[in-house]
Parts: structure tokens; C-alpha cells; sequence
């Protein structure tokens, strides 16, 4: 852990200098430029004066944050059958993110529901198969290995048009669901 970065964001965010940390805690400016360099520990009574004066404690300033969830298995995930294809969102939490990645998979002749125009951008992997992209008037055949990029300001769809079942990553910025 470093105490000096933690200090320094602290007192970054109540918008003190170094200056007027130090004269809130009868310390030089010296000392405190040291502190958040690392380059000198405080002794408990100091530290718990230097976080008294930043709004905090000893206790909130050694007690870890709890992280948001980073990794997703299958059983957070959820799914949505339709005629010939399955969407499955990949992170349940995404609406309040700024992207919304999909995995969708296409039977043979399947197609996603039309997608109205909306601010944002789409972008797609195609895991398997071969497919088309229809983005208003315009229709844009992709197989496995390619990408697709694309404002969403018309509207879209993506329709299997290959032999086989075919599987896209599918991202949309922001959330659309």
C-alpha cells in the first residue's frame, strides 16, 4: 500500500494545498511533500491528525474499497431466444456502463430484430459463419475473422445469410437494450 498516493488523493479532493494541509496539522509543507512521495512514514498520532483534517479515519483509510465486478461467468450472463437466433448479454450490469457487448448466434437464415436508429456506434466480431449487415438502405456481407464499425443513426440489423450457424461479439455504444 502507499500512504502517500492515498494522502495526496485525499487531500487532492477536498482541495487543500500542501501548504494548507501542513498548517492545519501544525507539520511543514516539507514534511507533507514527503509523505506523499513516500520518502518518510508518519507516526500513528500524525497520520490519524493528517486524516482527521482530510475528512477521514484510520480506519476508513485502511479499509479497502470494494471493487465492481471485473469477471463474468455464464451464470451472471442472460439470455433471450427468438425465431433462429439467441442474444446472450454479456454483462448483466451494462446498461449503466458506456458500452453493452452481446454474443449473438444465428441459425441458418436468422436474423436480429430491427434496430431503430439511436445515438451511439455498433461494432461486431464475427466468431463463425458469414453474415449480412443491413444499416438503412445499405447491406454489408461479413464472414468469420471480420469486423464491423458503424453509427447507429439508422436503422440496423444483422441477418445470417451463410450455410451454417453463425456467431457475432456485438457491441453497442452506448447500451441500446
Amino acid at each position: 500500500m502507499f500512504t502517500g498516493v492515498k494522502i495526496k488523493e485525499l487531500r487532492l479532493k477536498k482541495g487543500l494545498t500542501q501548504e494548507e494541509l501542513a498548517n492545519r496539522c501544525e507539520l511543514t509543507k516539507g514534511y507533507i511533500s514527503q509523505l506523499e512521495n513516500d520518502l518518510t512514514s508518519p507516526s500513528i498520532t500524525t497520520l490519524a491528525d493528517i486524516l482527521q483534517n482530510l475528512g477521514s479515519s484510520l480506519n476508513e483509510f485502511f479499509t479497502e474499497e470494494n471493487s465492481e465486478q471485473i469477471v463474468f461467468s455464464s451464470s451472471d450472463m442472460f439470455e433471450k431466444n427468438g425465431d433462429n437466433q439467441l442474444m446472450r448479454w454479456l454483462v448483466p450490469t451494462s446498461q449503466k456502463n458506456a458500452m453493452e457487448p452481446i454474443f449473438v448466434k444465428l441459425e441458418k437464415g436468422g436474423k436480429t430484430e430491427k434496430d431503430l436508429p439511436h445515438e451511439g456506434e455498433e461494432f461486431g466480431f464475427v466468431l463463425k459463419g458469414e453474415i449480412q449487415i443491413t444499416i438503412g438502405k445499405q447491406a454489408h456481407k461479413a464472414k468469420k475473422g471480420s469486423s464491423f464499425y458503424f453509427r447507429a443513426d439508422k436503422t440496423h440489423f444483422i441477418e445470417n445469410i451463410g450455410s451454417d450457424t453463425a456467431e457475432i461479439i456485438w457491441v453497442s455504444c452506448p447500451p441500446n437494450f
